[in-house]
């Protein structure tokens, strides 16, 4: 079991309701980046709000793991529905994470695949996915394990949101993600990314996401509060 756990969120309604209910010992910057250090349900933790983005997620959990020594990530947040069978409020937990905008198809590599690299869907933790799952059965209901695609994109046209699901096997898609997945491979640290639906997969995206961004954000909450219950005992 890890020893400290690096939990980030991409906007501050991700990360608000940790540092609330956490007991924080010290708050450090660390490229431009807000990294609180303290215990939350008996566990170490570190918690910081990466930015929207690949890069902000990248850069963030180089540092978690490089100047914290976080030795599990949890990416915590809201995305946008592929999975038509999805409703708002659903919970997908990562078994992989793909960056779906790496495109050197003119080159004849599938989409998504990063060039001259082993692996560009980089697995889940597999005991961190099955926790996450069960604490987000206990807290929500309706949960789906899938593959979660990124990319420095806000998905909200109905073709695009077809051809993700269809063509990569998305069944969400967000912003920071597979950075963070592939950051935590090259390094070796198990990570898991859970993320609660903001919008469905029928082209509402920008309609629906302020709306229920606080709300997703709140479940994604209870179900990091699970897990970190769950590691404590």
């Amino acid at each position: 079991m890890a020893e400290r756990i690096g939990i980030i969120g991409a906007m501050a309604e991700e990360v608000e309701l940790l540092h609330a209910h956490m007991k924080q010992e010290r708050t450090t910057q660390r490229a431009g980046i807000v990294y609180v250090e303290g215990t939350f349900q008996s566990r170490s933790v570190v918690v910081c709000k990466s930015g929207v983005g690949k890069v902000n997620a990248a850069v963030c959990t180089q540092v978690l793991i490089d100047r914290f020594g976080a030795d599990a990530v949890v990416f915590t947040g809201v995305a946008g529905a592929l999975d038509p069978a999805l409703e708002i409020g659903d919970i997908v937990v990562s078994s992989s994470c793909l960056q779906h905008d790496m495109d050197v198809t003119a080159l004849g590599f599938p989409l998504g695949a990063i060039p001259y690299q082993d692996v560009s869907d980089f697995p889940a933790d597999p005991q961190l996915t099955d926790l996450a799952r069960r604490c987000a059965e206990q807290a929500t209901g309706r949960v789906v394990v899938g593959r979660v695609l990124s990319g420095d994109q806000f998905v909200a046209d109905r073709d695009k949101v077809a051809k993700l699901h269809l063509e990569l096997g998305g069944v969400c898609t967000e912003m920071e993600g597979a950075a963070v997945a592939q950051v935590c491979a090259m390094n070796g640290v198990p990570y898991v990314v859970i993320r609660s639906m903001s919008d469905k997969a029928d082209g509402s995206a920008s309609v629906n996401f302020a709306t229920f961004a606080r709300e997703s954000a709140d479940r994604s909450y209870a179900i990091v509060s699970g897990m970190l219950q769950a590691m404590g005992e």
